[in-house]
């Protein structure tokens, strides 16, 4: 029976790759994927989707007034065989019930992968809804510095210290999020620590 599989994890648990990686073991049976992202996501141009390690394939882009149900029934009927979704946080919620719809209607299983919340641990309108109506939902887990498991995507500012206030959706990267525990989320933020980014040097000193 098909499934709406929603596969999270924090910045740098590997969600892109692993997506690439389950459309490569599709293809290699013979069955065709339709691969997509929301048009949110512009970091590695339209188009394209691309891993930390390398891994890219070619998408189709889906803009929000996209109704996704009325585009697979125009261009993938009959042409797909399961839709995988990254970055599916920026979908918005009425896209994820046109998903939900697509494995009801057409028994064409559809696995998202991406985040569950925002900077602010909260979470966002996509994952929120996937949360509510998808079969399966699985954790990618990664870790934090200190060793515990990553649950908070902490947003950097050039000062090396995280940012509580903004708006929700800045794209980035290792040059400005980090994945922590709450513990260390909360530290850093009561004692205005200086958090050193993946691949970047560490700051002179913890405080100023």
């Amino acid at each position: 029976m098909a499934k709406l599989y929603f596969k999270y994890g924090s910045m740098g648990s590997s969600k892109t790759a692993q997506a690439l990686i389950t459309k490569y073991n599709y293809e290699e049976n013979g069955l065709r994927v339709w691969l997509i992202k929301p048009s949110a996501d512009t970091r590695d141009g339209r188009q394209i989707l691309r891993s930390r390690i390398g891994l890219e394939a070619m998408c189709e882009v889906i803009p929000p007034e996209t109704d996704l149900l009325e585009r697979f029934r125009q261009t993938q009927l009959g042409a797909c065989h399961v839709i995988i979704a990254d970055e599916c946080q920026f979908l918005t919620p009425e896209q994820i019930d046109q998903l939900r719809t697509i494995v009801n209607d057409y028994s064409i299983p559809v696995m998202c992968f991406g985040l569950r919340t925002d900077f602010q641990t909260r979470l966002f309108p996509g994952s929120l809804r996937l949360m509510e109506i998808a079969d399966t939902i699985q954790e990618i887990k990664t870790i934090c510095d200190c060793g515990a498991k990553a649950t908070v995507n902490a947003r950097i500012g050039k000062d090396g210290r995280i940012i509580t206030q903004g708006q929700q959706v800045v794209l980035g990267g290792n040059d400005s999020y980090i994945a922590m525990c709450h513990k260390c989320y909360i530290r850093g933020i009561r004692e205005n620590r200086k958090i050193r980014l993946h691949g970047h040097p560490p700051a002179n000193s913890e405080k100023e």
